[in-house]
C-alpha cells in the first residue's frame, strides 16, 4: 500500500472529526467518554496533534480537541486512572508539549504535582496489600487502569524522579511470588476473571499476561525504563523473572513460538496449557504485544539471542494464516491497525536479519485497514459512525488513522503518542 491512499483516509477522519461538538453527537461520543483516552477527545486530540507535528494539519483542531477535554474539571484521585481523566488529558497534552517546545508547562506540572500525589496514594494500597499476603486485582498494576500506565507517563514526563522509582519499585516487587493458603503464585496471580471481576470459568483465579492488564506490560515498562537509564533494585532480575515465566508457557505453533492470554490455576497445577485454537496475536492479548514486549526487554538486557528469538516470534505470528484467521478486526487495540504499528515499532530496534522480514508483512495489515479502492470519505464516515467502536483510539476511527499516519510518514520524534501502550 503505497502512501497516499493511507493518508487519504487519515486526511477524511481528520476532516471529519474537526469540530469537536458536531463529533459529539455521534455514537461512543457522548459526554461521558469526554475524559477517556480509548474514547473520548484525548485519544482524537493525539490525530490531529500528530497531524499538525507532520505539517498535514493545522494545530488549532488540536487545541480545539484539548479545550473539548478540558472545558470541565478533570476527575483526579481514586476515579481516575491512566486511560480516565486527568492522567489521560496530561498525556494528549504531553503529547502536543513534545512537538512544541514550551507550550503546556504550567499546566502540565500542576497536573503532574496531582498525579504523583495519586500515584502515592495507590502505591501505599498496594504495599499495604503485599504486607497483609492478599492477592493484587488487575487495576492495582495493568497499563490501562494501573500502576504500570502511571508508570509509562511518568517514565515519559520525568524519568529520574522520585515517584518513577518508586512505580519501578513496586513493579520488581510484584515479581516476586506471594503464598496464598498454602500455595505459591507468581505475585501478579489475581484471584479474577480476565474482566476483573469474579468468573466462574477462572476457579482460583489466573496469571494474566497481557499488554493492556497482565505482566506484558509490566515488562515492557520495566525493559523501556531500562533503555531509557531508569533503573532501580532488583530492575534485571525482575525483567528475568518474567522472561522465564514466559518461557515457561511458550507455545510451537508449528511456525514459531507463540503465548497464552493467560494461565489459570488448573494450567498452574499440572504444568500443561489446556488445549485451545490459534488466538489472534494482538496488542492487548497475545503474541504480538507480548514479542515487542520481550524484544524491549532483551534489548535492555543486551541478549542479542532472545532479542531475535522475539522478532521471529513476531514475524511467524503475522505470516500464520491460522492466527490471521482469528484476526476480525481492522483497529488498533486488537486488530490490524495494531499489528501494523507494532510490527513497526519493532522493525525501528530489529536485529539485521529479521528487520527485512518485518518491514515485508507491513503493507499487507495497512491495505486490510483501508483497502486502496476504497472511498475514504465513505470509509471514515462508516467508521466513526460505527455505533459499537465510534471513533475513539483503541477501537475506533482514531487508532487506525494513527497507525497509517505513522507508517505513511516520516518517523515520528519520540516520546510519541503510542507510549500509552508501552510499545515504544
Amino acid at each position: 500500500m503505497t502512501a497516499r491512499p493511507a493518508l487519504d483516509l487519515v486526511d477524511a477522519v481528520a476532516s471529519q472529526l474537526a469540530d469537536p461538538d458536531m463529533a459529539f453527537r455521534r455514537p461512543r461520543a457522548a459526554s461521558s467518554y469526554r475524559q477517556h483516552l480509548a474514547y473520548g477527545p484525548p485519544g482524537i486530540a493525539l490525530l490531529h496533534i500528530e497531524r499538525a507535528a507532520a505539517g498535514l494539519g493545522s494545530w488549532q483542531r488540536a487545541h480545539d480537541w484539548l479545550a473539548a477535554a478540558s472545558q470541565k474539571p478533570l476527575t483526579s484521585g481514586p476515579d481516575s486512572h491512566p486511560f480516565y481523566g486527568m492522567p489521560a488529558f496530561a498525556h494528549a497534552l504531553a503529547c502536543a508539549a513534545n512537538h512544541l517546545p514550551g507550550s503546556y508547562h504550567r499546566a502540565l506540572n500542576t497536573m503532574d504535582r496531582q498525579i504523583e500525589v495519586d500515584v502515592a496514594r495507590r502505591l501505599d494500597a498496594a504495599y499495604r496489600r503485599i504486607n497483609a499476603g492478599r492477592l493484587p486485582r488487575l487495576a492495582e498494576f495493568d497499563t490501562i487502569r494501573g500502576l504500570t500506565g502511571y508508570g509509562a507517563y511518568l517514565l515519559r514526563r520525568n524519568p529520574g524522579s522520585s515517584t518513577t522509582h518508586a512505580v519501578l519499585d513496586y513493579c520488581v516487587r510484584l515479581t516476586e511470588p506471594i503464598t496464598h493458603h498454602g500455595e505459591t503464585l507468581p505475585g501478579w496471580w489475581t484471584e479474577t476473571g480476565p474482566s476483573g471481576s469474579p468468573d466462574d470459568r477462572f476457579p482460583g483465579g489466573h496469571a494474566n499476561t497481557g499488554m493492556a492488564h497482565g505482566i506484558g506490560g509490566v515488562l515492557a515498562l520495566l525493559a523501556l525504563a531500562a533503555r531509557s537509564g531508569a533503573f532501580t533494585d532488583g530492575h534485571h532480575a525482575a525483567l528475568r523473572t518474567i522472561l522465564a515465566w514466559l518461557d515457561r508457557w511458550q507455545q510451537e505453533t508449528g511456525r514459531g513460538s507463540a503465548w497464552p492470554y493467560w494461565i489459570t490455576r488448573d494450567e498452574l497445577r499440572t504444568g500443561r496449557l489446556a488445549p485451545s485454537a490459534p488466538r489472534r496475536p494482538s496488542w492487548c492479548y497475545g503474541t504480538a504485544g507480548l514479542a515487542r514486549a520481550q524484544q524491549l526487554a532483551a534489548l535492555a538486557l543486551g541478549d542479542t539471542g532472545r532479542q531475535v528469538d522475539a522478532e521471529n516470534a513476531l514475524v511467524a505470528a503475522l505470516t500464520d494464516p491460522d492466527q490471521l484467521k482469528a484476526t476480525t478486526d481492522t483497529g488498533l487495540c486488537h486488530g490490524f491497525a495494531g499489528l501494523a504499528h507494532i510490527a513497526a515499532r519493532t522493525a525501528d530496534d530489529a536485529h539485521p536479519s529479521t528487520v527485512g522480514r518485518l518491514r515485508a508483512v507491513i503493507p499487507a495489515f495497512l491495505t486490510a485497514v483501508h483497502p486502496p479502492v476504497t472511498d475514504p470519505d465513505l470509509a471514515a464516515t462508516a467508521l466513526i459512525q460505527d455505533e459499537e467502536r465510534g471513533p475513539g483510539l483503541l477501537d475506533g476511527a482514531v487508532g487506525r488513522a494513527l497507525a497509517l499516519l505513522a507508517s505513511s510518514t516520516a518517523a515520528p520524534p519520540r516520546p510519541a503518542w503510542d507510549t500509552c501502550l508501552l510499545i515504544a
